[in-house]
């Protein structure tokens, strides 16, 4: 489904590092020029679907795991050969009748731009990358919020979206979400032999659905669970990896 989303300035910004320094009337003409560029060629599409959860508990080792790892909290999801592993996931979706899988994408138009620019134009491809990245991260919203909006008819409620590669949920969740959503034939994802997603400028998630608020709605945001928190070059420069913060 087609997204109706822009890009936020300030958070391509945020993107570029950019902590409140002078910018030049030049340098910030070039900058809007890019996200209208952006905005005007590109147009976000995602899709979701609802699956009950089946098991949630702790099952075996994940491969090459040692044996102090051998029980590995895992959600397995009904109508779907989806397994999501880890502690981060579980605490997560702990309590979740159902779990929306959901993804989306600027397309293949956004690859073939960056790879463009990189060669021939590098400072604007600096910039179409940032304005790329404000722009997937406003379609995850829009299509989290749809989500939500399909919960709350049903009298159901939901927490925030969650991406594989958050806490200590692997990126190896990715190919069976993809599968999952056919969003391989319906948004032209591929996912890499990394479990990255080509085009690079789209997002899965899944998000719990609960018959009440859900114990750990106190939670702030994803952050909270990563392992990589301290050191985050992204949170140093006042920008999330997972959207919007809630």
């Amino acid at each position: 489904m087609a997204l109706s989303c822009h890009v936020d300035r300030a958070e391509a910004l945020r993107y570029l590092g950019y902590r409140g320094q002078e910018l030049t009337g030049d340098l910030a003409g070039r900058i809007d020029d890019v996200i209208a560029r952006v905005e005007g060629d590109l147009r976000p599409d995602g899709l979701f679907a609802v699956f009950p959860v089946r098991t949630a508990g702790e099952g075996g080792a994940r491969e090459g795991a040692a044996s102090r790892d051998a029980a590995v909290p895992r959600v397995e999801l009904e109508g779907a050969s989806v397994v999501l592993e880890g502690s981060s996931i579980a605490e997560h979706l702990r309590g979740a009748r159902e779990v929306a899988l959901m993804a989306v994408t600027l397309g293949a138009r956004s690859e073939q731009e960056l790879r463009r620019l990189s060669a021939l134009e590098p400072l604007d491809a600096v910039l179409y990358d940032a304005a790329c990245s404000s722009l997937v991260e406003a379609a995850a919203d829009a299509l989290e919020d749809q989500v939500v909006s399909a919960a709350l008819e049903r009298g159901l409620v939901t927490n925030f979206r969650f991406s594989p590669g958050y806490g200590d949920l692997p990126l190896a969740a990715q190919p069976a979400i993809v599968r999952a959503l056919r969003a391989d034939v319906r948004l032209g994802l591929t996912v890499l032999p990394t479990n990255l997603l080509l085009p690079t400028k789209s997002v899965t998630a899944v998000i719990g659905l609960f018959d009440a608020v859900p114990p750990q709605a106190g939670q702030a945001s994803p952050c909270a669970a990563c392992q990589l928190r301290a050191t985050c070059e992204m949170r140093k420069r006042g920008v999330v990896c997972h959207g919007r913060t809630r």
